[in-house]
């Protein structure tokens, strides 16, 4: 993968020079997003897009503005591109989410591929649309730090620059607000997908886009080692919640969806990620805990973790090595979609 540091000027300037590596992407990739728009890649359906945001390439760029702007959190010290960075899947290669002055969460960060497709956001689905969870890490006080109810006071921020007004101003018809600094940001994210992979190929009936090898783990991913029960579908995510156990042991552990749901069953469940781009977002699980793809079959052979509300279809798989390597170079193989152009746009002074 080529790779190259592309830091607009002013975007310098705002950060100091050791944030810039951790709030900055470093690679420069082949297709940008953008032309996404209207055209999804080979393994996608069309993006849906609400009614009461429709997808344009003007609001699309405002929201990348907006995406790698640090002025965004409390401190200017970070932007949703130092937990969601391009570089690194789209996650932040930590374990957890880092936020404002270096205070962490209890989850790793999910990716923002594909998240066009998704119903619910966040490990525990809290959010039911883009624009909802747009708004969730400004106002977290361990992420961006605003507090809740204060991305009006980025909007003030935001309109306090003449030339964010005027952009704001010519794609909605009004100055920043709450709302549509959410729209804006969720649209974005909508260019953001994951497709063309090697499996949408072999599933298309090119027979050499798979190794031998990863041919096998596929039959093996279908078959014996039963991961088509939760990552199913062109997005291999069912957008449901299940419990494996990984982190139920703890002392208190995190309850996952039950937190939302308030429902006894949904103990420890949590919502399947997608495998798109899995290669590039390790670690692995809602906690980070697992570093590697071959950890993570390893999981899954022995059955998850034991506890009280383990998925009734997470089962000891019996796996020979030669099968966890067959699957695993399908894992490693097959979801790596067409490389990605970002470009990091000169924000508003």
């Amino acid at each position: 993968m080529r790779r190259s540091l592309k830091v607009a000027a002013n975007l310098a300037a705002l950060v100091p020079t050791a944030a810039l590596a951790i709030l900055m992407p470093s690679a420069c990739w082949a297709l940008d997003p953008m032309e996404y728009i209207g055209k999804p890649p080979l393994g996608l359906p069309a993006v849906p897009v609400p009614s009461n945001n429709p997808l344009t390439k003007e609001k699309a760029e405002l929201g990348r503005a907006l995406y790698f702007d640090p002025r965004l959190s409390k401190d200017s010290s970070l932007s949703c591109a130092t937990c969601h960075n391009p570089s690194l899947g789209w996650s932040n290669g930590l374990p957890v989410a880092v936020g404002v002055k270096g205070q962490t969460g209890g989850r790793s960060a999910p990716v923002i591929y594909n998240t066009a497709y998704e119903e619910r956001l966040f490990w525990d689905g809290r959010a039911g649309s883009l624009e909802e969870q747009a708004a969730g890490p400004v106002q977290n006080p361990i992420e961006m730090g605003m507090g809740a109810g204060h991305v009006r006071d980025v909007a003030a921020r935001l309109n306090a620059i003449p030339a964010y007004k005027a952009w704001f101003t010519k794609v909605f018809g009004e100055p920043a607000t709450e709302d549509n600094i959410t729209k804006a940001i969720a649209t974005y994210e909508r260019t953001i997908l994951s497709g063309n992979a090697p499996v949408d190929r072999f599933t298309a009936g090119d027979q050499s886009a798979l190794s031998p090898e990863a041919q096998r783990g596929f039959a093996l991913f279908k078959g014996k080692a039963n991961c088509t029960t939760c990552h199913v579908g062109f997005n291999f995510a069912d957008g449901d919640f299940h419990n494996v156990g990984v982190g139920m042991s703890k002392p208190k552990p995190d309850l996952g969806r039950f937190d939302v749901t308030k429902k006894p069953e949904d103990k420890g469940k949590f919502r399947t990620p997608t495998l798109r781009e899995i290669t590039e977002s390790a670690p692995y699980m809602h906690d980070g805990s697992l570093k590697t793809l071959e950890e993570v079959v390893e999981l899954y052979d022995k059955g998850g973790e034991p506890n009280p509300n383990l998925d009734k279809q997470i089962l000891a798989l019996h796996l020979t090595k030669e099968e966890k390597a067959d699957l695993v170079a399908f894992l490693k193989q097959g979801f790596k979609g067409e490389e990605l152009t970002i470009v990091y746009p000169d924000l508003p002074k």
